[in-house]
């Protein structure tokens, strides 16, 4: 492995952590808040990372897929099809479980198997991600022979349209394509543009610096007459504050340079391990198990949010949300490890041998070890 390999894989690493916990943030902080009738000081910290956290996530899950598209179609339906359709189902039949015994008793049992049927269709939960990324996976393998800059262009122009059909695939695709492909399309420039900055840290600091007073006003300064009325209504309910940056085209804009601000931070972060690598560690394995975390954060996260708010301990609607967030990260990973000490579980977060439809042994190597 070469230095340049490793940089590479150090600040993706880096970048999948920051992503993770912004993910588990979103969730933990706006369900407290939902739960709770009333807002706290964590809010405007999502509202913050709205226009660019998924953005960054579908872009970083694109980054190496050159290196694996031109592989059998065996191949590469077994890594980018049957490996998540694996963890999909599985995690869906787990969460359907704690969720089942409400659903029950609101719409009875036959209420409760249509609603896990409908699950393969309609993504459930939190699932949402695992099951959008296979589809990404096959349409970028279908359209690989066409234009980039064609393919890039359709799928902005799908981005900015208002399109809300009530499918959660449908209108996920659309919104967020566009960031997975430029990903995939644009990884040389995206990893040209990581070591630039890697070796220019006053650059960019200032730039970040810039990205970021710019990304603030764009969320936090409501978006006037006729502009508001572009803004779609589901925006809300991500964190955002109806501000500027979620206006059509601007958004577009906005989640394109949160990514690269995401990849210019991961850059300056990975730099720092070369003095700081106890402090940057914790957040490069996040980013490197970010799948761990991303499955099972819903169970720790629901459990701290009840506990918290039920007790009365603690009242402070942030202060509740912060507890809350490092529950769900620190959820998965204690159950990861206690799973790796025992022995037993191993199928939760690793895919067993007849889960595969090719077994041939995946390269090893640095790259290898990033798809």
């Amino acid at each position: 492995m070469n230095t340049g390999e490793k940089a590479r894989v150090d600040w993706v690493d880096v970048a999948k952590g920051i992503c993770i916990i912004f993910v588990v943030m979103m969730h933990s902080v706006l369900g407290v808040e939902a739960e709770a009738g009333a807002r706290g000081w964590m809010h405007p910290v999502v509202a913050f990372a709205q226009p660019f956290r998924m953005p960054d996530f579908f872009m970083i899950s694109g980054l190496f897929l050159g290196i694996v598209i031109d592989r059998s179609w065996l191949r590469y339906a077994d890594r980018k099809i049957v490996h998540f359709a694996y963890f999909y189902v599985l995690w869906l039949t787990i969460q359907f479980l704690f969720k089942a015994p409400g659903i029950v008793a609101q719409s009875g049992t036959g209420g409760a198997l249509s609603a896990y049927l409908m699950a393969f269709i309609q993504p459930f939960g939190t699932l949402w991600f695992i099951y959008l990324l296979p589809v990404f996976f096959v349409v970028t393998r279908l359209v690989k022979g066409l234009n980039v800059w064609l393919v890039l262009a359709v799928a902005a122009v799908l981005e900015t349209l208002p399109i809300h059909t009530g499918w959660l695939v449908v209108d996920e695709f659309c919104s967020r394509f566009v960031y997975f492909f430029a990903g995939y399309a644009l990884a040389p420039e995206i990893f040209r543009l990581a070591e630039w900055l890697r070796q220019r840290p006053a650059t960019a600091l200032a730039i970040l610096g810039a990205w970021a007073l710019i990304n603030g006003w764009l969320v936090f300064t409501p978006a006037p007459l006729p502009f508001a009325a572009w803004i779609p209504a589901e925006a809300a309910t991500s964190g955002g504050l109806g501000g500027w940056a979620s206006v059509p085209l601007i958004s577009l804009a906005a989640g394109g340079a949160g990514a690269l601000a995401i990849v210019s931070v991961s850059a300056l972060i990975a730099r720092l391990a070369l003095s700081l690598e106890a402090a940057v560690n914790p957040l490069r394995w996040l980013g490197a198990h970010s799948i761990v975390v991303y499955l099972a954060f819903f169970l720790p996260m629901a459990i701290a949010r009840t506990i918290l708010l039920k007790t009365g301990i603690i009242t402070d609607i942030g202060t509740i949300s912060l507890l809350t967030v490092i529950s769900g990260v620190l959820g998965p990973v204690m159950l990861y490890w206690l799973i790796q000490w025992c022995g037993y579980g191993q199928f939760l977060f690793r895919r067993p041998q007849w889960a595969y439809i090719d077994r041939a042994p995946a390269p090893r190597g640095a790259l290898a070890s990033a798809e």
